[in-house]
């Protein structure tokens, strides 16, 4: 069988060829599984950060201050952290085409909810506030596990080399959840009294319809491991089964871990800080970037189209950071430059009142944010294995994603009481600060991520 060139390594060595039936293996899995995928996780990503257009409309009329509206925004997130793990462990008991749908249809459902607070508010007597944050805890507890589970998933699927770039494939709904779904909430909001509903009552309809159909597709289109594709050929599956089993057993030899010594080992808690550092700087200005933007003097429709543009810059930095890592073979360096990135873009966007120049500053920062985040996951990967990166994986996820309580909560609790954004931004920068100091600190054993050299391709 014929090989292709070897490439240059970050060391400055020759990687190993790539055979043609690895090139082929790789190419038809990523094309049944990432654009699938993909559409998953921006429907579940917009559906969790609607609430941030939502808020343009539905805080004045539920009477939310905006410290109860990032409270309510962000307590998504401690619920999301109280059940990632058993969520996750539960997709590896279970397999990812059950889970997964499972997941789905319950969001979508809780979603939907939000448009009938008012109501809900005055049959329970919770009002409107308290209705507010609790089916944000149920929306959490729903969707806990569909993205660590989607990061666990894909290692049964994709040897360690692929991660980077096919991670920022999946990952890259993120900021495009915003610069599709960010003019399309815009727009939703200007069906403001049809049926006598407002506006952010319709887009979260709207936008939670999609879930529930996906959970139904997702049950019969995904497969749970390489031996069950009757998609690809018997001498792809032999190939690809195979290498993920050849690479688990490579890691085992330097490290095994239970699912108890995954959670509490000091290495993943402090990539789970990390992570903590890198969401902050997403999450908390997602959630305002809209009132940030709105602030400009916009329409909703004009407001959501400008929100798109610094997910335009992360979408495109995502896809071309994460391929760049995989070239190189490097993470470490990769990660630390994105978010000296993210942070700068951050700390001087609150030094430019021009709208203009703040934009400019707010899209460099999400290539920097947007960048790192595929990268990262290359390091809890590249050591985790089985039911213990199921583990791990999740409990990076939810703590890290705690600042998505943090976050929102503190941007608006420093709004409320400064009349300025400046704060919030400055403490979120400053978390992407500590992110970077710890990366630099931690050690990465790349040689976890080459091939064995048993299945490094085929004898000549």
């Amino acid at each position: 069988m014929s090989q292709s060139a070897g490439s240059v390594s970050a060391a400055g060595g020759v990687a190993p060829a790539i055979s043609e039936l690895e090139a082929r293996t790789v190419r038809k899995v990523t094309l049944r599984l990432i654009p699938f995928l993909i559409v998953c996780y921006f429907v579940a990503y917009l559906d969790r950060v609607n609430v941030g257009f939502a808020a343009l409309q539905m805080n004045q009329d539920l009477g939310l201050s905006a410290a109860m509206y990032g409270f309510g925004a962000g307590v998504f997130f401690l619920a999301y952290f109280v059940f990632e793990v058993p969520s996750n462990i539960f997709l590896d008991r279970f397999g990812a085409r059950k889970w997964i749908a499972r997941i789905m249809f319950s969001w979508g459902i809780l979603s939907g909810l939000m448009a009938f607070i008012p109501g809900i508010a005055r049959s329970t007597g919770l009002g409107n506030e308290h209705t507010f944050y609790a089916i944000r805890v149920l929306l959490g507890i729903a969707e806990a596990g569909f993205f660590p589970g989607i990061i666990f998933y894909l290692t049964l699927w994709f040897p360690a080399v692929y991660r980077a770039r096919i991670i920022g494939y999946f990952m890259a709904a993120i900021p495009l959840s915003s610069v599709i779904g960010a003019p399309i909430s815009g727009m939703l909001l200007d069906m403001h009294g049809i049926a006598g509903m407002a506006g952010w009552q319709w887009m979260f309809i709207i936008e939670a319809a999609p879930a529930i159909v996906l959970s139904v597709v997702t049950f019969f289109y995904l497969t749970d491991r390489p031996k069950d594709a009757t998609w690809l050929t018997e001498e792809e599956r032999t190939w690809l089964a195979s290498r993920i089993a050849s690479e688990e057993a490579q890691r085992k030899k330097v490290a095994h871990f239970s699912i108890f010594q995954a959670l509490v080992n000091p290495k993943v808690l402090a990539l789970a800080v990390v992570y903590f550092g890198a969401v902050s700087t997403n999450y908390g200005v997602g959630f305002f970037l809209p009132q940030i933007v709105k602030g400009f003097g916009l329409t909703n429709a004009m407001t959501g189209l400008v929100t798109a543009i610094p997910y335009v810059v992360g979408t495109l930095g995502m896809i071309w950071y994460g391929r760049r890592s995989d070239r190189k073979q490097e993470r470490r360096g990769h990660i630390a430059v994105a978010l000296i990135i993210a942070t700068s873009g951050i700390a001087i966007s609150t030094l430019l009142p021009n709208p203009a120049l703040k934009m400019l500053a707010l899209s460099v920062s999400a290539f920097g944010v947007f960048s790192s985040l595929p990268v990262f996951w290359t390091l809890p990967t590249a050591f985790l294995s089985g039911a213990s990166a199921a583990a791990g994986i999740a409990i990076i996820n939810s703590i890290g994603n705690l600042a998505g309580f943090t976050g929102p909560y503190a941007m608006g609790w420093i709004r409320d009481r400064t009349g300025s954004y400046t704060g919030g931004l400055l403490s979120i920068a400053a978390c992407g600060v500590v992110a970077l100091i710890i990366v630099l600190m931690l050690g990465h054993d790349s040689k976890l991520e080459r091939p064995p050299e048993t299945d490094s391709g085929p004898k000549t």
